[in-house]
């Protein structure tokens, strides 16, 4: 491989580049064709609604997590009154009520 130095061009660079201009003539190419048009246009809804099912997973995954972290305050807080209430009738002496 040879470096950019001195004007010399960095030749894996170019193959690069020349491979990404191939890609993109032919998938211009295949838009002529109204079957690859379709094949196209059907990968892209997959594409599509793969990421938004991903999106949906995440934010349902979320959701849970902070109802789980909500509930789990809310009951903490209801297990420490009930608590409290049996230390008092378990200190209040016979007979008082």
């Amino acid at each position: 491989m040879v470096g950019n130095e001195g004007g010399l061009v960095d030749v894996a660079q170019g193959e690069m580049v020349e491979a990404e201009l191939n890609r993109l003539i032919e998938k211009r190419a295949a838009l002529e064709d109204p079957e690859a048009k379709e094949e196209l246009w059907v990968r892209s809804v997959e594409r599509y609604n793969a990421r938004k099912q991903e999106e949906m997973r995440a934010a349902w995954c979320e959701y849970h997590q902070g109802q789980a972290a909500r509930h789990r305050t809310v009951l903490e807080e209801l297990i420490a009154g009930h608590e409290q209430q049996a230390e008092r009738y378990r200190n209040q002496p016979k007979g008082a009520g």
